[in-house]
């Protein structure tokens, strides 16, 4: 069983070193290379890198058409295996795989089809997604279920540390799923279409906090923007990036509902280990925290270098 495996970001790498260890990999499928770095360096995408070391023939292309498909038919694949590659993929070249192709996505289809499920999960406060194979479809995340694995959160995830997790899950089921088809097992469900919710891709200008929001939704604001775009505030006209914050109640503040400090207040003298600022209802416990051009601190290492947070009113 060959297989030409696509994708792009950091989070389908761990996928790629397992089934290239277990399985026969015949080509990578995975973007150009990009202006990446603040230098403007143009650098290849984690995948490419992944598939350098491993020594794999390296497709390219800017659009799936009549000569990407050439190249990639002359790898003579049987099986395509995809990975947050980021393109969609046409009749004519699904075309090229006999036995289909195979696709991780990071929920629990139908929940959350699309492109940012991950910060989807978090933004809506789910208590559990998961990862889903799916066999690959015209549309969008709507194939049939070959394996599906539910993952539950605790409301302390970030992005980046929830990436992290589906990464190397989806790496895991996906070589059960291949081993399963290499043993002749097709066997699937279909998705209950009429339950499909659908995420969209997140916006950098986003990160701007309102405070009249929820502490708590707040929190999963900053947690879903991490690392990117990252929540962003005004501290004394300079922009100040919360990294990383958990909600409080009014009670942990010792705020009254009727005289209620003005939403991005921050409050002095209290015995919490962090910094909290009034939301609209309850607060937001600043944990991470980093000034433009300085470096990502610790509520202490922050507060220390910048005591005058403590009498602030951010915006």
């Amino acid at each position: 069983m060959r297989i030409l495996f696509a994708g792009t970001p950091e989070i389908a790498v761990p996928a790629l070193m397992r089934i290239a260890a277990r399985f026969e990999v015949c080509g990578v499928l995975t973007n150009p290379d990009r202006i990446r770095a603040r230098g403007r360096k143009v650098l290849p995408s984690p995948v490419k890198a992944a598939a350098v070391e491993l020594g794999l023939p390296i497709l390219q292309p800017e659009r799936l058409l009549g000569e990407s498909r050439e190249q990639a038919a002359q790898l003579q694949p049987d099986l395509l295996v995809t990975f947050a590659y980021g393109r969609i993929f046409g009749p004519r070249f699904l075309s090229l795989f006999p036995l289909g192709g195979v696709n991780v996505h990071p929920s629990l289809l139908p929940q959350l089809r699309g492109s940012s499920p991950i910060q989807s999960a978090i933004l809506m406060g789910l208590p559990v997604t998961g990862i889903t194979i799916q066999q690959i479809a015209l549309e969008t995340d709507s194939g049939r279920v070959l394996l599906q694995e539910p993952v539950e959160l605790d409301g302390r995830e970030t992005t980046e540390s929830l990436t992290q997790h589906m990464a190397e899950k989806g790496a895991e089921l996906l070589a059960v799923v291949l081993h399963n088809l290499e043993q002749g097992d097709f066997s699937s469900r279909e998705q209950d279409h009429s339950q499909a919710v659908y995420c969209t891709k997140l916006e950098k200008d986003e990160r701007f906090i309102q405070w009249t929001k929820s502490g708590k939704q707040l929190s999963r604001e900053v947690r879903a923007f991490y690392p990117w775009p990252k929540s962003s505030a005004l501290f004394d006209g300079r922009q100040l990036v919360i990294a990383y914050a958990l909600p409080l109640t009014d009670e942990e503040m010792g705020v009254s509902p009727i005289m209620r400090p003005l939403p991005g207040t921050v409050l002095d003298g209290l015995q919490l280990d962090g910094i909290p600022v009034v939301c609209g209802e309850g607060g937001l416990l600043l944990l991470r925290l980093q000034l433009a051009a300085k470096k990502e601190l610790d509520w202490k290492s922050f507060r220390n270098g910048n005591p005058e947070i403590m009498k602030a009113v951010l915006t």
